[in-house]
């Protein structure tokens, strides 16, 4: 099993790789402290949404997975989903990242955290 970082390190450590690429960061929902699970909301050009989560793997790892992607003919599904998780784990951390280059930031940022 591997070692976790406290939530509140972890989102902030995201927070500042995004500040220091020169993207903006914004915590949406403060879950609890040290175990909260932690959706990460990153947005496109487009302005809209993917959402990605840790899952856990067959070898006991939980890497970042796409899990949901906001769609331009109904925006609102992406946000009442979030608002429902939320309300459904009140330990939850939703954090929104808008950077300039999503892949690069998932590759680079996301699958070393």
């Amino acid at each position: 099993m591997e070692q976790r970082l406290p939530a509140h390190l972890e989102v902030s450590g995201l927070v500042r790789a995004a500040q220091a690429a020169g993207d903006f960061a914004m915590i949406l929902n403060k879950g609890e402290r040290d175990a909260g699970t932690i959706l990460v909301v990153v947005m496109e050009n487009q302005g809209l949404g993917v959402l990605y989560e840790r899952m856990p793997q067959r070898d006991g790892t939980r890497k970042w997975t796409e899990t949901k992607a906001q769609v331009s003919d109904n925006k609102s599904d992406f946000d009442d989903y979030l608002d429902r998780r939320s309300r459904q784990d009140p330990d939850l951390w939703i954090v929104e990242l808008t950077v300039a280059d999503r892949e690069r930031f998932i590759r680079d940022i996301l699958s070393n955290a």
